[in-house]
């Protein structure tokens, strides 16, 4: 008779990630005095994630900041936010689970609406989504024997928290700040005992205006957040994401000094998980030499982050343009510069490009354009690697009429995963009566590769038995063995 006996383990598991976008929309009345619209600059950010039934409920914030000439060709601005929520299906969803959400903002467009002006973005949502689970397995089993392993399994940890930077600097002749754009890059994190450790930059840029006319400002303010978690042990590397909140940009000028005090704040928003590692020994095969034996096999999988490197290139490269530009443009200004990628595992390269609006000066006139520089930047080729990048350093120029090139300079942060495979019995059950051998002696010729416990599986024997009639064997085999037994008659 077989009678097992059980373990159990709780943890947290991954149980989906899911990407979703909305549309976003504001509306921009003709009242305001808007001749053209010039830039549109996004600044998104989360308020709320949780999970239902069958579904991710999450919401945010995005504030437009516009700036626009009006009918005397004066640049002004303003500034438009919109609240919006939306949400994510997955059959496995449940209320016990916990969401880590991040946002991002991509493709926005400008048109008209009778006397109205309509600015619409894309907001895509990148949500992990954890699950408590019960882990059962097969302690020991009378009647039968057990193959046991000692295997390595994670148990999965969020955490989220917030820090405030600050920052001033003197701007040289300028006058106004039109436009503030912030991007968010982690580049260092580490769990320490109670804490996540989350290091990073801030790439601020800023469209001025220096004596009448737009000009491009830029600066890289470095961060760091301590992120209190109870479960967080030292030496532990974490998935973690930057997100710019409440983002404040003031400028003092200084007549007397020709110098503008730009004072910025803003609160860091941080979010991820880690895995706790444990070793818990299993049994991963069992048979009988009475019975046939089934059993249940359960397999989990887990992608943890083994190594973050940080890489850093200058590009330059021919630019595409929107609008047609020649020698009677004179650029003036590079506004909201965003990269927009993709990691390719096959290659090992981030590929994509980095879009931004270009200011110029044509007949008098202050015009925009949208232009992209593409760019390829190599970094280590791993399967299921991750990036995360930011730009700074914008330049266009035009080296012959009608061509233009652009510089920047593009900084990745690559998270490289290993992949934790574990498989183990977590139920055992007899099977029918096996017939008696008859023989006094059985022989097998065993596989390439074969262990004690395959070839007691083989023979029906107990790995004991097995080893003290063939004390000569060493382990792994070759497949050139003989391994007999003696039954007793």
């Amino acid at each position: 008779m077989i009678k097992p006996q059980t373990g159990s383990l709780s943890y947290t598991r991954k149980a989906a990630s899911l990407t979703a976008q909305t549309v976003v929309q504001t509306r921009l009345s003709q009242s305001d005095g808007i001749s053209e619209v010039l830039v549109v600059c996004p600044q998104v950010s989360l308020l709320s994630c949780e999970v239902s039934s069958g579904r991710v409920n999450y919401s945010g914030k995005i504030i437009f900041t516009v700036v626009y000439s009006d009918e005397e060709g004066k640049l002004c601005r303003m500034q438009k936010g919109a609240e919006f929520s939306h949400f994510c299906d997955d059959d496995e969803l449940a209320p016990a689970q916990t969401a880590v959400c991040a946002l991002s903002c991509e493709k926005v467009t400008t048109r008209r609406d009778g006397s109205a002006i309509i600015i619409s973005a894309v907001v895509t949502a990148e949500i992990n989504v954890f699950a408590p689970a019960e882990r059962t397995f097969i302690t020991a089993c009378e009647g039968a024997y057990l193959k046991t392993q000692t295997k390595e399994f994670f148990s999965f940890i969020t955490f989220s928290g917030e820090c405030e930077v600050e920052d001033d600097f003197d701007a040289d002749g300028v006058d106004d700040i039109l436009v503030p754009s912030a991007c968010a890059l982690v580049t260092s994190a580490e769990c320490g005992t109670g804490e996540v450790n989350v290091s990073g930059e801030i790439n601020l840029s800023l469209l001025a205006m220096r004596r009448a006319f737009p000009a491009s400002l830029e600066r890289v303010i470095p961060f760091r957040c301590e992120v209190p978690c109870e479960d967080s042990f030292s030496g532990a590397l974490p998935a973690v994401r930057a997100e710019i909140r409440d983002m404040n940009v003031n400028a003092t000028v200084d007549d007397e000094r020709g110098k503008c005090r730009v004072e910025f704040s803003c609160t860091v928003a941080v979010s991820g998980y880690f895995a706790q590692r444990t070793e818990q020994t299993v049994a991963t095969d069992a048979f009988s030499c009475t019975n046939t034996v089934s059993g249940e096999t359960a397999r989990e999988s887990a992608r943890i982050i083994a190594e973050r490197k940080l890489y850093s290139e200058r590009i330059n490269s021919p630019a595409a343009a929107k609008a047609k530009l020649d020698f009677t443009c004179r650029f003036l200004a590079v506004a909201c510069p965003v990269a927009e990628y993709e990691y390719v595992p096959a290659s090992g390269a981030v590929e994509g490009g980095v879009s931004a609006i270009l200011l110029y000066e044509q007949g008098g006139d202050v015009k925009s354009t949208a232009i992209n520089i593409p760019f390829s930047v190599r970094v280590s080729a791993a399967e299921g690697a991750s990036a995360q990048v930011s730009v700074c350093g914008v330049s266009v120029k035009q080296p012959t009429e009608g061509q233009i090139e652009g510089e920047a300079l593009i900084k990745v942060s690559a998270a490289y995963p290993r992949v934790s495979e574990a498989e183990y019995l977590c139920s055992v059950e007899e099977g029918a009566a096996l017939t008696p051998s008859e023989s006094a002696v059985t022989v097998i010729i065993p596989s390439p590769g074969d262990g004690l416990w395959d070839a007691a599986r083989r023979l029906g024997c107990p790995p004991e038995e097995v080893a003290a009639a063939n004390p000569d064997l060493k382990y792994p085999l070759t497949g050139g063995e003989r391994i007999l037994v003696y039954r007793k008659k």
